[in-house]
Protein backbone atom coordinates (compact mmCIF):
# COMPACT_ATOMS: atom_id res chain seq x y z
CA UNK A 1 0.00 0.00 0.00
CA UNK A 2 1.04 3.46 -1.07
CA UNK A 3 1.82 5.69 1.78
CA UNK A 4 -0.41 8.81 1.86
CA UNK A 5 0.99 12.00 0.12
CA UNK A 6 1.47 14.69 2.84
CA UNK A 7 0.09 17.88 1.54
CA UNK A 8 1.38 21.55 2.95
CA UNK A 9 -1.51 21.69 5.04
CA UNK A 10 -0.65 18.39 7.02
CA UNK A 11 2.71 19.54 7.39
CA UNK A 12 1.60 23.00 9.08
CA UNK A 13 -0.71 20.65 11.63
CA UNK A 14 2.70 18.70 12.48
CA UNK A 15 4.24 22.02 12.77
CA UNK A 16 1.93 23.89 14.76
CA UNK A 17 1.27 20.18 17.23
CA UNK A 18 5.03 20.37 17.71
CA UNK A 19 5.34 23.32 18.49
CA UNK A 20 2.58 23.68 21.14
CA UNK A 21 4.37 20.32 22.55
CA UNK A 22 7.49 21.75 22.83
CA UNK A 23 6.02 25.09 24.87
CA UNK A 24 4.15 22.82 27.28
CA UNK A 25 7.20 20.79 27.51
CA UNK A 26 9.03 23.96 27.99
CA UNK A 27 6.48 25.59 30.64
CA UNK A 28 6.37 22.28 32.52
CA UNK A 29 10.52 22.21 32.41
CA UNK A 30 10.79 25.84 33.71
CA UNK A 31 10.46 25.51 37.61
CA UNK A 32 13.10 22.82 37.39
CA UNK A 33 15.47 24.77 35.01
CA UNK A 34 15.01 27.21 37.34
CA UNK A 35 16.05 25.48 40.41
CA UNK A 36 19.10 24.66 39.46
CA UNK A 37 20.00 27.74 38.17
CA UNK A 38 19.47 29.16 41.17
CA UNK A 39 21.46 26.66 43.08
CA UNK A 40 24.22 27.94 40.97
CA UNK A 41 23.83 31.41 41.80
CA UNK A 42 25.17 33.49 44.20
CA UNK A 43 23.16 34.90 47.18
CA UNK A 44 23.03 38.39 45.99
CA UNK A 45 22.32 37.22 42.26
CA UNK A 46 19.78 35.68 43.28
CA UNK A 47 17.77 39.04 44.12
CA UNK A 48 18.94 40.57 40.79
CA UNK A 49 15.86 42.57 39.22
CA UNK A 50 15.04 41.41 36.70
CA UNK A 51 15.57 37.55 37.30
CA UNK A 52 17.79 36.06 35.10
CA UNK A 53 18.07 32.46 34.22
CA UNK A 54 22.24 32.01 34.17
CA UNK A 55 24.22 32.54 37.49
CA UNK A 56 26.38 35.65 37.25
CA UNK A 57 29.03 36.79 39.47
CA UNK A 58 31.12 40.02 39.39
CA UNK A 59 34.27 40.78 38.16
CA UNK A 60 36.91 41.39 40.50
CA UNK A 61 40.62 42.31 39.93
CA UNK A 62 43.21 43.23 42.44
CA UNK A 63 43.23 47.00 43.29
CA UNK A 64 45.87 48.52 46.09
CA UNK A 65 46.26 44.57 47.43
CA UNK A 66 42.91 43.66 47.78
CA UNK A 67 40.35 42.21 45.58
CA UNK A 68 37.40 45.15 44.34
CA UNK A 69 34.55 44.13 41.83
CA UNK A 70 34.73 46.31 38.64
CA UNK A 71 32.05 48.30 37.06
CA UNK A 72 30.76 49.11 33.75
CA UNK A 73 30.99 52.59 32.32
CA UNK A 74 30.58 54.09 29.20
CA UNK A 75 32.51 57.07 28.27
CA UNK A 76 32.45 58.71 24.70
CA UNK A 77 31.01 55.79 23.32
CA UNK A 78 33.94 53.37 24.81
CA UNK A 79 33.52 50.97 27.46
CA UNK A 80 35.45 51.06 30.65
CA UNK A 81 35.95 49.19 33.65
CA UNK A 82 36.22 51.30 37.02
CA UNK A 83 36.94 50.06 40.41
CA UNK A 84 35.71 51.97 43.86
CA UNK A 85 37.60 53.90 45.51
CA UNK A 86 35.76 54.66 48.87
CA UNK A 87 36.17 58.55 48.55
CA UNK A 88 32.47 60.91 47.95
CA UNK A 89 32.56 64.37 46.48
CA UNK A 90 29.76 66.97 46.75
CA UNK A 91 27.92 67.35 43.18
CA UNK A 92 25.63 69.94 42.12
CA UNK A 93 22.91 69.41 39.99
CA UNK A 94 22.06 72.43 37.31
CA UNK A 95 19.62 73.06 35.24
CA UNK A 96 17.70 76.12 33.33
CA UNK A 97 14.14 78.15 34.59
CA UNK A 98 12.55 76.50 31.88
CA UNK A 99 13.42 72.98 32.46
CA UNK A 100 13.21 73.13 36.55
CA UNK A 101 10.73 71.12 38.61
CA UNK A 102 9.28 73.53 41.49
CA UNK A 103 7.76 70.83 42.94
CA UNK A 104 9.89 68.05 42.91
CA UNK A 105 13.09 69.26 42.14
CA UNK A 106 15.05 65.88 42.31
CA UNK A 107 12.58 65.22 38.91
CA UNK A 108 13.99 68.35 37.28
CA UNK A 109 15.72 67.84 33.18
CA UNK A 110 19.30 68.16 34.70
CA UNK A 111 21.68 69.77 31.91
CA UNK A 112 25.02 69.43 34.10
CA UNK A 113 26.17 68.30 37.31
CA UNK A 114 29.62 68.75 38.43
CA UNK A 115 31.21 69.30 42.03
CA UNK A 116 30.37 72.21 43.64
CA UNK A 117 33.90 73.30 44.23
CA UNK A 118 33.44 74.13 40.43
CA UNK A 119 30.70 75.65 40.49
CA UNK A 120 31.05 80.11 41.14
CA UNK A 121 27.58 81.10 42.97
CA UNK A 122 26.56 84.51 41.75
CA UNK A 123 24.83 85.01 44.91
CA UNK A 124 21.04 85.48 43.11
CA UNK A 125 18.52 83.35 43.81
CA UNK A 126 15.29 82.75 41.92
CA UNK A 127 12.05 82.03 44.06
CA UNK A 128 9.46 79.43 42.06
CA UNK A 129 5.52 79.26 42.89
CA UNK A 130 4.76 76.08 43.36
CA UNK A 131 1.11 74.80 43.41
CA UNK A 132 0.23 74.91 46.86
CA UNK A 133 1.20 78.61 46.78
CA UNK A 134 4.74 78.19 48.57
CA UNK A 135 7.49 79.16 47.03
CA UNK A 136 10.87 77.34 46.37
CA UNK A 137 14.51 78.92 46.29
CA UNK A 138 16.85 78.34 44.04
CA UNK A 139 20.42 79.34 44.37
CA UNK A 140 22.33 80.60 40.38
CA UNK A 141 25.75 79.38 39.46
CA UNK A 142 28.15 80.17 36.95
CA UNK A 143 29.25 76.64 35.74
CA UNK A 144 30.80 75.52 32.65
CA UNK A 145 29.06 73.11 30.14
CA UNK A 146 30.43 71.75 26.84
CA UNK A 147 32.71 74.60 26.49
CA UNK A 148 30.77 77.42 27.19
CA UNK A 149 30.10 79.67 30.36
CA UNK A 150 26.48 79.37 31.68
CA UNK A 151 24.72 80.59 34.50
CA UNK A 152 22.52 77.75 35.37
CA UNK A 153 20.08 77.38 39.00
CA UNK A 154 21.06 74.40 41.05
CA UNK A 155 17.94 72.09 40.92
CA UNK A 156 19.62 69.83 44.24
CA UNK A 157 22.82 68.62 45.22
CA UNK A 158 24.12 65.52 46.76
CA UNK A 159 26.95 62.54 47.16
CA UNK A 160 28.26 60.75 44.00
CA UNK A 161 31.06 57.88 44.62
CA UNK A 162 34.47 58.08 43.13
CA UNK A 163 35.46 55.30 40.76
CA UNK A 164 39.12 55.00 38.98
CA UNK A 165 40.43 53.53 36.23
CA UNK A 166 43.12 50.66 37.85
CA UNK A 167 45.15 50.89 34.68
CA UNK A 168 45.27 55.01 34.89
CA UNK A 169 44.59 56.09 38.65
CA UNK A 170 44.58 59.64 37.14
CA UNK A 171 41.12 58.87 35.33
CA UNK A 172 38.19 59.10 37.43
CA UNK A 173 34.59 59.03 37.38
CA UNK A 174 31.82 59.92 39.85
CA UNK A 175 28.82 57.93 40.01
CA UNK A 176 26.10 56.43 42.56
CA UNK A 177 27.54 53.13 43.53
CA UNK A 178 23.74 51.68 44.26
CA UNK A 179 23.00 52.23 40.48
CA UNK A 180 26.10 51.73 39.23
CA UNK A 181 26.36 48.70 36.45
CA UNK A 182 28.91 45.95 37.81
CA UNK A 183 30.58 43.97 35.15
CA UNK A 184 30.01 40.31 35.23
CA UNK A 185 30.29 37.38 33.92
CA UNK A 186 28.46 33.59 33.98
CA UNK A 187 29.40 31.79 37.02
CA UNK A 188 28.94 28.78 38.02
CA UNK A 189 28.88 28.46 42.27
CA UNK A 190 29.47 24.96 42.32
CA UNK A 191 30.89 25.55 45.98
CA UNK A 192 27.03 26.07 46.90
CA UNK A 193 26.45 22.19 47.33
CA UNK A 194 29.81 21.65 49.01
CA UNK A 195 27.99 24.07 51.49
CA UNK A 196 25.31 22.22 51.79
CA UNK A 197 26.32 19.10 52.27
CA UNK A 198 28.60 20.59 55.04
CA UNK A 199 24.86 21.33 57.17
CA UNK A 200 25.08 17.34 57.79
CA UNK A 201 22.92 16.88 54.02
CA UNK A 202 25.77 14.40 52.95
CA UNK A 203 25.16 12.19 55.90
CA UNK A 204 21.46 12.88 54.96
CA UNK A 205 21.76 11.57 51.34
CA UNK A 206 23.27 8.22 52.82
CA UNK A 207 21.04 7.62 55.41
CA UNK A 208 18.06 8.34 52.55
CA UNK A 209 19.72 6.28 50.27
CA UNK A 210 20.27 3.28 52.49
CA UNK A 211 16.29 3.97 53.75
CA UNK A 212 15.03 3.60 50.41
CA UNK A 213 16.99 0.31 49.01
CA UNK A 214 15.72 -1.22 51.81
CA UNK A 215 12.30 -0.67 51.49
CA UNK A 216 12.89 -0.72 48.01
CA UNK A 217 14.28 -4.53 47.84
CA UNK A 218 12.05 -5.25 50.43
CA UNK A 219 8.91 -4.49 49.28
CA UNK A 220 10.49 -6.23 45.83
CA UNK A 221 11.34 -9.64 47.77
CA UNK A 222 8.05 -9.91 49.59
CA UNK A 223 5.68 -8.58 46.43
CA UNK A 224 7.60 -11.42 44.32
CA UNK A 225 7.32 -14.17 46.58
CA UNK A 226 3.73 -13.07 47.82
CA UNK A 227 2.46 -12.45 44.37
CA UNK A 228 3.32 -16.17 43.33
CA UNK A 229 1.83 -17.48 46.25
CA UNK A 230 -1.44 -16.06 45.69
CA UNK A 231 -1.36 -16.59 42.08
CA UNK A 232 0.24 -20.27 42.02
CA UNK A 233 -0.35 -22.17 44.58
CA UNK A 234 -3.26 -23.36 46.02
CA UNK A 235 -3.86 -23.13 49.87
CA UNK A 236 -6.57 -23.35 52.03
CA UNK A 237 -8.40 -20.31 52.62
CA UNK A 238 -5.92 -18.33 50.18
CA UNK A 239 -8.54 -16.25 48.35
CA UNK A 240 -10.12 -14.71 51.88
CA UNK A 241 -6.18 -13.98 53.12
CA UNK A 242 -5.73 -12.26 49.82
CA UNK A 243 -9.03 -10.00 50.62
CA UNK A 244 -7.92 -9.28 53.95
CA UNK A 245 -4.53 -8.85 52.96
CA UNK A 246 -5.75 -6.16 49.96
CA UNK A 247 -8.04 -4.64 52.45
CA UNK A 248 -5.55 -3.24 54.67
CA UNK A 249 -4.75 -0.77 51.97
CA UNK A 250 -7.80 0.86 53.01
CA UNK A 251 -6.62 1.56 56.07
CA UNK A 252 -5.46 5.19 56.69
CA UNK A 253 -2.04 6.10 57.76
CA UNK A 254 -2.74 8.30 60.44
CA UNK A 255 -4.77 5.02 62.17
CA UNK A 256 -1.66 2.73 62.36
CA UNK A 257 0.91 5.95 63.70
CA UNK A 258 0.19 5.60 67.60
CA UNK A 259 0.58 1.48 67.18
CA UNK A 260 3.56 1.36 65.16
CA UNK A 261 4.86 4.15 67.28
CA UNK A 262 4.50 2.11 70.54
CA UNK A 263 5.63 -0.63 68.63
CA UNK A 264 9.03 0.36 67.35
CA UNK A 265 9.22 2.19 71.25
CA UNK A 266 9.19 -1.26 73.27
CA UNK A 267 11.46 -3.36 70.77
CA UNK A 268 13.72 -0.07 71.59
CA UNK A 269 14.13 0.90 67.47
CA UNK A 270 12.81 4.69 68.31
CA UNK A 271 15.64 7.28 66.76
CA UNK A 272 16.87 4.35 64.89
CA UNK A 273 17.18 4.31 60.66
CA UNK A 274 16.03 0.56 61.42
CA UNK A 275 12.63 2.16 62.41
CA UNK A 276 12.14 3.11 58.59
CA UNK A 277 13.18 0.10 56.90
CA UNK A 278 11.41 -2.24 58.49
CA UNK A 279 7.76 -1.24 59.25
CA UNK A 280 7.16 -0.86 55.29
CA UNK A 281 8.68 -3.29 53.67
CA UNK A 282 5.13 -5.16 53.12
CA UNK A 283 3.01 -3.75 50.93
CA UNK A 284 -0.31 -4.93 49.95
CA UNK A 285 -0.43 -2.90 46.71
CA UNK A 286 2.74 -4.32 45.26
CA UNK A 287 1.63 -7.92 46.25
CA UNK A 288 -1.80 -7.55 44.49
CA UNK A 289 0.00 -5.67 41.00
CA UNK A 290 2.50 -8.77 40.98
CA UNK A 291 -0.11 -11.20 41.47
CA UNK A 292 -2.08 -10.24 38.84
CA UNK A 293 0.80 -9.49 36.42
CA UNK A 294 2.24 -13.54 37.41
CA UNK A 295 -1.59 -14.92 36.56
CA UNK A 296 -1.24 -13.68 33.30
CA UNK A 297 1.59 -15.88 32.41
CA UNK A 298 0.29 -19.37 30.86
CA UNK A 299 0.17 -21.93 33.39
CA UNK A 300 1.52 -24.76 30.93
CA UNK A 301 4.83 -22.75 31.14
CA UNK A 302 4.91 -23.71 34.48
CA UNK A 303 3.50 -27.45 34.39
CA UNK A 304 6.08 -27.94 31.87
CA UNK A 305 8.54 -27.36 34.30
CA UNK A 306 7.16 -28.70 36.92
CA UNK A 307 7.77 -32.05 35.09
CA UNK A 308 11.01 -31.65 34.43
CA UNK A 309 12.10 -31.37 38.02
CA UNK A 310 12.28 -27.51 38.74
CA UNK A 311 11.51 -26.44 42.63
CA UNK A 312 8.28 -23.85 42.76
CA UNK A 313 11.40 -21.09 43.71
CA UNK A 314 13.56 -22.01 40.73
CA UNK A 315 10.69 -21.53 38.36
CA UNK A 316 9.39 -18.20 40.59
CA UNK A 317 13.78 -16.75 39.96
CA UNK A 318 14.44 -18.35 36.59
CA UNK A 319 10.71 -17.65 34.56
CA UNK A 320 8.03 -15.71 36.82
CA UNK A 321 10.65 -13.06 37.67
CA UNK A 322 12.41 -12.60 33.84
CA UNK A 323 8.96 -12.46 32.29
CA UNK A 324 7.90 -9.63 34.50
CA UNK A 325 10.42 -6.99 34.46
CA UNK A 326 7.82 -4.30 33.57
CA UNK A 327 5.96 -5.03 36.68
CA UNK A 328 8.46 -5.29 39.19
CA UNK A 329 10.27 -1.82 37.26
CA UNK A 330 7.30 -0.46 38.05
CA UNK A 331 6.56 -1.33 41.49
CA UNK A 332 10.30 -0.62 42.20
CA UNK A 333 9.88 3.38 40.55
CA UNK A 334 6.83 3.19 43.09
CA UNK A 335 8.63 2.38 46.08
CA UNK A 336 11.61 4.10 45.46
CA UNK A 337 9.94 7.36 45.16
CA UNK A 338 7.54 6.33 48.20
CA UNK A 339 10.85 5.51 50.28
CA UNK A 340 13.16 9.13 48.94
CA UNK A 341 10.15 11.35 49.73
CA UNK A 342 8.76 9.71 52.96
CA UNK A 343 8.56 13.22 55.63
CA UNK A 344 5.74 12.21 58.56
CA UNK A 345 6.57 8.68 59.84
CA UNK A 346 10.87 10.22 60.23
CA UNK A 347 9.56 13.38 61.80
CA UNK A 348 7.53 11.27 64.71
CA UNK A 349 10.09 8.14 64.96
CA UNK A 350 13.53 10.00 64.64
CA UNK A 351 12.58 13.85 65.42
CA UNK A 352 14.44 16.76 64.34
CA UNK A 353 16.98 16.71 67.20
CA UNK A 354 18.52 13.39 65.89
CA UNK A 355 20.61 15.08 63.14
CA UNK A 356 22.84 11.71 62.74
CA UNK A 357 20.01 9.78 61.61
CA UNK A 358 18.33 12.69 59.80
CA UNK A 359 17.20 11.49 55.90
CA UNK A 360 16.78 14.36 53.66
CA UNK A 361 13.21 15.30 54.38
CA UNK A 362 13.99 16.61 57.83
CA UNK A 363 17.62 17.90 56.88
CA UNK A 364 15.72 20.24 54.35
CA UNK A 365 13.35 21.64 57.45
CA UNK A 366 16.67 22.83 59.04
CA UNK A 367 18.32 23.79 55.88
CA UNK A 368 15.27 26.23 55.50
CA UNK A 369 15.57 27.53 58.53
CA UNK A 370 19.74 28.22 58.78
CA UNK A 371 19.76 29.34 55.06
CA UNK A 372 16.17 31.60 55.38
CA UNK A 373 17.84 34.91 53.42
CA UNK A 374 20.24 32.46 51.28
CA UNK A 375 17.14 31.02 48.75
CA UNK A 376 20.46 29.92 46.72
CA UNK A 377 21.71 27.29 49.25
CA UNK A 378 17.60 25.92 50.00
CA UNK A 379 17.36 25.03 46.22
CA UNK A 380 20.30 23.65 46.25
CA UNK A 381 19.32 21.49 48.81
CA UNK A 382 16.05 20.70 46.63
CA UNK A 383 18.40 19.82 43.65
CA UNK A 384 20.13 17.49 46.11
CA UNK A 385 16.90 15.52 47.09
CA UNK A 386 15.36 15.98 43.76
CA UNK A 387 18.09 14.76 41.03
CA UNK A 388 17.72 11.19 42.33
CA UNK A 389 14.85 10.35 41.36
CA UNK A 390 14.77 12.06 38.09
CA UNK A 391 17.86 9.49 37.02
CA UNK A 392 16.40 6.61 38.51
CA UNK A 393 12.85 7.47 37.08
CA UNK A 394 14.55 8.56 33.69
CA UNK A 395 16.53 5.01 33.67
CA UNK A 396 14.09 2.79 34.57
CA UNK A 397 10.87 4.93 31.76
CA UNK A 398 11.66 1.67 29.13
CA UNK A 399 10.46 -0.59 31.76
CA UNK A 400 7.45 1.35 33.38
CA UNK A 401 5.75 1.94 29.97
CA UNK A 402 6.36 -1.41 28.66
CA UNK A 403 4.77 -2.60 32.29
CA UNK A 404 1.49 -0.14 31.28
CA UNK A 405 1.58 -0.67 27.59
CA UNK A 406 1.46 -4.75 28.47
CA UNK A 407 -1.32 -4.26 31.03
CA UNK A 408 -3.17 -2.21 29.38
CA UNK A 409 -3.06 -5.21 25.80
CA UNK A 410 -3.58 -7.96 28.60
CA UNK A 411 -6.15 -6.51 30.21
Amino acid sequence: MTPKKLTLRDHLIRLLIYFLLTAFALLMLFPFIYMLSTSLKTSSDVFHYPPRLLPYSPVEIDYNGAPAPLYQFTIDGQERGLVLTGEKARFGFFTTSDLINAETPRDSEILVQIPLDDANPTGNTLSLTKADGSTEEFEEFNVTYRGENLTLLKAYQGSLDQFVDPNDPSYTQYANARTAEQREVVDFQTENYSAVFGLNLDRSLVNTIIVTLGVTAGQLVTSIFGGYAFSRIEFRGRNTIFVAYLGSIMIPFVVLIIPMYRLMVSIGWQNHIVSLIVPWIFTAYGTFLLRQFFMTIPKEIEEAALLDGCSRFRILWGMFVPLSTPAIATLGIFSFLYAWNSFLWPLLIIGEGNEPNHVLTLSMIRLSNIAADKPNLVLTGAAIAIIPPIIVFILAQRYFIEGVTSSAVKG
